[in-house]
């Protein structure tokens, strides 16, 4: 891996992500990291707060590097028609579609350091026919032919302040959640997140706290077997594994600050168990890393707010954080 710009998808170009990603590079134009955004240059030029920024064509990356200062960089591939703010649309599913497409070859090439996506929105691309259930599983499927070392995901983690979840399961309905999970999904859950941490995040010896399914953990399998039957014999095998994985602990008594100091990851059993406590501590903050690819990968954790999109108030805290902490691991596998 070079070093070298993020390229920087634009995500739905009727949500925000076109007014972030203008925010963003006002946030970092001085300091870096240094990103290219691609996508449409019309829309990323009519976005809030872009009537006085040069939006400036690129044709490679280094180009990117070397103006990123002075302009917003865009590697124009526009959409076949205009989108307006708040009214996504399936026409544009295909443009999108190739930006992340696009992005991810880059990375796969070495021409850039890693890709942070703006946010996209499932319906209209399910609409157009896309077939997977977000971006996280559409990278899994575009870098599967890649060569990479260890344990490969894609497993979400989403962090914030001093606290990273892992989630087993992702975007299934909460009655789906029992049957979704096995000893094999956590295991693998498990290797990847650890992995990441050695890798990604510098943790020599990364500590994992395991999440139970049940309230109570289950209360030795007198509120639910799943723990009894999944998550414990899951927890015993990653320990075979040489992880340092501990749990099944409640739900509800592994996040106050005490606890977190005591793990480097947390890994939960299913979305909201994993979300609710990364947006208490840092609503505007949060990141979103694809863990397990031969990429780096990194996104707001937030979606397209298309209720707020085009009005100039969509705060772009996340993703800056988001690209900070994709050059941070970027750094750390070169």
């Amino acid at each position: 891996m070079r070093t070298g710009p993020l390229a920087l998808t634009l995500g739905d170009p009727a949500g925000i992500g076109p007014e972030i990603a203008v925010k963003a590079w006002r946030t970092l134009r001085e300091t870096g990291p240094a990103f290219f955004v691609v996508g449409d240059r019309r829309a990323l030029a009519s976005a809030p707060g872009a009537s006085d920024v040069d939006v400036r064509v690129i044709h490679t990356p280094d180009e990117a590097m070397a103006a990123f200062a002075d302009v917003l960089p865009v590697l124009d591939l526009p959409l076949q028609a205009p989108v307006v703010a708040c009214q996504p649309t399936p026409a544009a599913a295909p443009a999108i579609i190739r930006w992340i497409e696009t992005a991810v070859g880059l990375a796969l090439s070495g021409t850039v350091s890693g890709v942070v996506t703006a946010p996209i929105a499932k319906a209209p691309l399910y609409e157009a026919g896309f077939r997977f259930p977000g971006h996280t599983e559409f990278l899994g499927e575009l870098t599967a032919n890649a060569p990479f070392d260890g344990a490969r995901g894609p497993v979400m983690m989403l962090t914030a302040s001093d606290l990273r979840v892992t989630l087993v399961t992702v975007h299934e309905p909460i009655a789906k959640v029992p049957a979704a999970l096995s000893v094999e999904r956590i295991v693998h859950a498990g290797l990847v997140t650890a992995q990441a941490l050695r890798r990604d995040f510098g943790v020599e010896a990364p500590r994992l706290a395991v999440a139970g399914l049940n309230p109570h953990a289950g209360e030795r399998g007198s509120i639910g077997r799943e723990e009894v039957e999944i998550v414990e014999p899951a927890v015993r095998a990653l320990r075979e594994a040489g992880v340092d994985a501990r749990g099944p602990y409640p739900a509800d008594t592994l996040f106050p600050a005490e606890v977190r100091a005591t793990y480097d990851a947390a890994l939960c059993m299913y979305h909201d168990q994993a979300l609710i406590p990364v947006k208490m501590l840092d609503f505007w903050g949060g990141v979103n890393v694809s863990l397990g690819l031969p990429i780096v990968r990194t996104s707001p954790d937030h979606g397209t707010a298309f209720d707020i999109a085009g009005r100039g108030i969509a705060r772009a805290d996340s993703l800056v954080a988001a690209i900070r902490l994709a050059a941070e691991i970027a750094a750390r596998r070169r």
